[in-house]
């Protein structure tokens, strides 16, 4: 099911994009310096990449690099970038820079949520991508785009500052290939927000509720039988064989505590 959630994500993201326009329109030559034929997508898109704020959000190492790109050095403002807002309010861009714990996740849909349209999302480094080096562990997600849409990977572990600025115009490329006719921000109706996931013993997303109980006990209760499907489910009272063998290694352990 996570797999084809993704999916559904790619096709509303390729849904809301379109060829470059070329120009078809023959302009005779002794108005060539006097007339100039666009559309108007080209100068809503070109209104919208050039004045782009990001979120300010950072997770963990990833979020340094996003700091030096905003520096002197390198210097988003030459990208009308420079304003990294903390409200998602206020912000058309989310650059998850760092580790996406499975604690994290819920708090970052809960902004993307909270963010109006348009909205980016661009996944920053190894561990937004998919996990990185904790990608077997426990507690990290592998990969953000899971549970929210993302627009452009810069991948890297952690990614350079140059990586990160050659991201953002692979992301004003996009922006410039969008239509209003397409776009789901000027359709009827309000866009559905992406239920937050629920952090439990693991964290999993709450449409799937269902399917988690048909998979965990419907499983069981087929090839059981109900009766032994709840059976299974009871607690078993430890039996005296095990009994002995917890108090003989509590034993152990206070003997080799006392001072000799």
């Amino acid at each position: 099911m996570e797999s084809t959630m993704v999916t559904d994500f790619k096709d509303i993201k390729q849904e809301q994009m379109q060829e470059f326009l070329h120009d078809s329109i023959q302009v005779p030559d002794d108005l060539q310096s006097n007339v100039m034929v666009t559309t108007l997508d080209k100068v809503y898109n070109w209104s919208r990449k050039s004045s782009m704020w990001p979120l300010l959000f950072g997770l963990a190492c990833c979020a340094i690099e996003m700091i030096a790109t905003a520096a002197s050095r390198y210097d988003l403002a030459r990208f009308g970038m420079e304003v990294m807002r903390p409200s998602p309010r206020q912000s058309d861009l989310m650059i998850v820079s760092g580790t996406v714990t499975k604690k994290m996740a819920p708090a970052i849909v809960r902004i993307y949520n909270q963010m109006a349209e348009p909205r980016y999302v661009l996944a920053m480094g190894a561990c937004a991508t998919g996990g990185g080096p904790f990608k077997e562990g426990y507690s990290v997600v592998s990969g953000i785009d899971k549970y929210i849409p993302v627009d452009v990977y810069v991948p890297g572990c952690p990614p350079t500052p140059e990586a990160l600025i050659y991201g953002l115009l692979k992301l004003h490329e996009k922006v410039e290939r969008q239509s209003i006719t397409t776009v789901p921000w000027y359709r009827k109706g309000a866009s559905e927000a992406i239920p937050v996931p629920v952090l439990g013993p693991d964290i999993f997303d709450p449409r799937k509720v269902q399917i988690i109980k048909e998979q965990t006990l419907g499983a069981a209760a087929a090839v059981k039988g109900p009766a032994a499907s709840k059976a299974r489910l009871q607690p078993q009272p430890m039996t005296e064989d095990a009994k002995a063998r917890i108090r003989a290694a509590q034993a152990k352990y206070r003997a080799q505590k006392q001072p000799a």
